[in-house]
């Protein structure tokens, strides 16, 4: 999966995870260990991304810039590279029920930024948000690819 896409679902998730946490909803395990894997990761290589991430929704995250600061942090380092990729595909075989909802978002912001790539992004970012909408109401045996 290319990069600015599993930044995105990687982002997604962590939002999408911490919402449903507030509201007492539990997430599955494995996802809950790749998310904070993510974030240690990437804390690491860009602090101050992980800060935004874990104000938000408290306070508002520019979504495309977060989404191009985990992208660059990506394509500069494997480490964060492989946490990215690993949260993306564990979102993808086991999505929070409202990952739609945060996908929704980012690829809203995305469109409305001058990212050269936008086109592309969303259109894989929209077959990501129609998966995790299908997952949400039947989880078994089932995924997303981009």
């Amino acid at each position: 999966m290319e990069p600015l896409t599993a930044g995105a679902i990687a982002i997604g998730t962590v939002i999408a995870t911490k919402a449903l946490e507030k509201t007492g909803e539990k997430v599955g395990e494995a996802l809950w260990e790749k998310t904070a894997q993510f974030l240690v990761t990437l804390k690491k290589h860009s602090p101050d991304t992980v800060i935004a991430i874990e104000k938000a929704p408290s306070q508002p995250l520019d979504y495309g810039k977060a989404v191009l600061e985990v992208e660059s942090a990506a394509k500069a380092n494997t480490e964060v590279n492989q946490a990215v990729q690993e949260l993306a595909a564990e979102a993808e075989t086991n999505p929070p029920l409202n990952l739609a909802e945060a996908l929704k978002e980012i690829k809203e912001a995305v469109e409305k930024s001058q990212y050269s790539d936008a086109p592309a992004f969303i259109q894989n970012i929209q077959k990501a948000i129609n998966a995790a909408q299908t997952q949400s109401i039947d989880q078994r045996n089932s995924t997303f690819n981009i």
